[in-house]
């Protein structure tokens, strides 16, 4: 016997009932989409390598370290299953000239890849949704944003996610920080621990975010960006935090708030939770107005975020959001194996009345007895069982038996309706 093949570390299988977790999600996040005037963009999972090297910054830990690089054997060329997809819309715009006519608000869904330690929330192959504004400058689509993201927790019913923001200002302010960042780090070297000396000169920003507890001091010391930002950068977070009082959003200004990407500037904000442990932030992003110039193309505005969506539904979890997983408004029992000629076809028109019907089917065992039958009728959750037996389809009908009475109603029934009335006995199968 050939050696048992399983997934791959930190690539999971989505299986029922959980898979219908993340059709309910999916389809909110799609509605909240549409009713904000946001498109659907797909892209490749496989992009050029040199896109996020690009993009990311050949010294950010996803470039150095997470990413899934290979040289296709064909070609030659070097390709990268996409760590992120903000690169990759930017990329597909500007290959579509999709700006041509004014900006554009998209969103995108799917499976992004990198290898890290697989963790509560956190995989290999994980998957995101992101919401991106492109070619719009003002802190309004900033605003609008954040809003939409505050108006999914409402819908999802969430709670207890919090709006973290701060200003990155421009390219010129930042690197006035930078040099004071590493002047006060080096003033104090011997506290820096092995990763803070590693990014000190490649990307001290990054040591602003560290986890090392005994670090926290020197960084809570360290120069802040904010005191670094011209008028016209701490104009667009004054506005910006306007708008949001405005909506009568909550946030905290969060000085130390980075970004591991080389291409954020202005607006970044995070939404962070207690309840999922270290894993605390379920949707990120900010402005990039530099990355289009940074893979080729010409300058142009941009805003977005994206949320994990394995932590999303982990955080629904954690809070007892999540819907039971939908089940058939009934089960059709066909003792018969002989009548499903006559039975499939009333099936399919049920089905296109908007019934949710499941089917009886033959097993190495076969049809199995009506009791049998009844019991896979009960264990689907369906609400009716409907009973094609050999005495009601010599007669033209089919009996309908309610398995689950509703709270404080009549006792369960059973009813017979013609076959030819689909139409009619279809009213009382869906639900209310």
């Amino acid at each position: 016997m050939a050696d048992k093949l399983t997934a791959v570390k930190g690539m999971n299988d989505i299986a029922p009932p959980q898979s219908a977790h993340w059709e309910w999600l999916e389809e909110r996040l799609r509605g909240l989409m549409q009713r904000y005037g946001y498109r659907c963009l797909r892209t490749p999972i496989v992009e050029p390598t040199a896109l996020f090297v690009r993009g990311l910054g050949e010294v950010t830990d996803i470039v150095e370290k997470e990413m899934y690089s290979f040289e296709d054997r064909l070609n030659g060329e070097q390709l990268t299953l996409r760590p992120e997809n903000t690169a990759g819309v930017v990329r597909a715009v500007l290959e579509s000239n999709l700006l041509y006519d004014g900006g554009k608000r998209l969103y995108y869904m799917g499976p992004m890849f990198r290898h890290e330690r697989p963790q509560r929330g956190r995989y290999r192959q994980f998957h995101q949704f992101g919401a991106e504004a492109l070619g719009f400058a003002g802190p309004d689509v900033d605003a609008e944003l954040i809003v939409l993201a505050c108006d999914l927790w409402d819908e999802l019913g969430l709670t207890g996610v919090e709006l973290e923001i701060n200003s990155l200002g421009q390219p010129a302010e930042r690197q006035a920080h930078r040099q004071a960042l590493i002047a006060y780090l080096q003033a104090h070297d011997d506290q820096l621990d092995e990763d803070a000396k590693r990014r000190l000169h490649s990307n001290p920003l990054r040591i602003l975010d560290t986890k090392n507890p005994a670090m926290q001091a020197l960084v809570n010391a360290a120069p802040r960006l904010m005191d670094y930002l011209g008028h016209e950068s701490l104009d667009h977070f004054n506005r910006l935090r306007a708008l949001l009082e405005a909506h009568g959003i909550a946030y905290r200004i969060n000085p130390r708030l980075v970004r591991g990407m080389d291409y954020y500037n202005l607006s970044v904000f995070e939404f962070v939770t207690t309840q999922l442990g270290s894993q605390g932030t379920v949707c990120a992003g900010g402005r990039y107005d530099g990355l289009f110039e940074q893979i080729g193309g010409k300058p142009a505005p941009a805003v977005g975020w994206a949320l994990g969506m394995e932590r999303i539904l982990e955080l629904l979890k954690e809070q007892g959001k999540l819907p039971e997983p939908p089940v058939p408004d009934a089960y059709a029992i066909v003792p018969d194996a002989a009548s499903m000629g006559q039975v499939m076809p009333v099936l399919r028109a049920l089905r296109a009345h908007g019934v949710r019907v499941q089917m009886h089917a033959a097993s190495l065992d076969g049809m199995g007895s009506m009791k049998s039958q009844f019991k896979k009728a009960d264990g689907s959750g369906a609400r009716h069982a409907l009973i094609f037996g050999p005495d009601e389809l010599q007669q033209g009908q089919v009996s309908i038996k309610a398995l689950r009475a509703d709270p404080g109603g009549p006792a369960a029934e059973q009813r017979s309706f013609a076959l030819t009335e689909v139409a009619t006995w279809a009213v009382d199968l869906r639900p209310v």
